[in-house]
């Protein structure tokens, strides 16, 4: 009898050490330039009811792309304590060749990333993500994109309204991603203008 209530405890205790550890998220993450490199973060899982939490919370398009600034900022910063990212830092220049230094690319996939990652949970509720979206032709740039979900009439008639980009690539680690008008962006927005 004890045998089997000690058998029992043990299966419980593996089953939530197995759910437990199936309930963290993987995302790999692209760095070196141009995804020369990738590692992969593993993301717990109260880190991300956290921020499924601060989604949960929006009450419309607007405090959503709010939040998701501040989300990608913070799924940076947590990537960063795992893999090389952490010495990453705004633009290209500050970077100084260090290894794990993201470039617009490294960015724009790692960030589309975490923005399917948030969607397949279901918690984004007000928008959807699309492609990376790229601007200019000899000096390029690449961001990741969101799309609000309006009535498809509303699309129809102005589809650029609805787009927004989500930029990591501006910010430090751990700081909100700029999240703007993806026909602002396109016209060579930069924080330095």
């Amino acid at each position: 009898m004890m045998r089997m209530a000690c058998g029992a405890l043990l299966g419980l205790l593996f089953c939530a050490c197995a759910s437990t550890a199936l309930a963290a998220e993987t995302v790999t993450i692209c760095f070196n330039y141009g995804c020369a490199s990738e590692g992969v973060a593993r993301l717990a899982e109260p880190r991300l009811r956290a921020i499924g939490k601060g989604l949960h919370g929006a009450r419309s398009a607007a405090e959503e792309r709010e939040y998701l600034a501040v989300a990608i900022g913070r799924l940076h910063a947590w990537a960063g304590e795992q893999t090389p990212i952490g010495a990453d830092h705004a633009g290209n220049v500050a970077d100084g060749g260090a290894y794990g230094a993201m470039d617009c690319i490294d960015h724009t996939t790692t960030t589309t990333r975490f923005l399917e990652l948030l969607a397949r949970r279901g918690w984004l509720r007000f928008h959807h993500v699309l492609a990376p979206e790229r601007r200019g032709w000899i000096f390029q740039h690449y961001t990741a994109v969101i799309e609000e979900n309006l009535p498809s009439a509303l699309l129809q008639a102005d589809p650029g309204s609805a787009r927004w980009t989500v930029d990591s690539w501006y910010v430090e680690p751990g700081q909100p991603a700029l999240v703007l008008p993806l026909e602002e962006w396109k016209s060579y927005w930069s924080p330095d203008a």
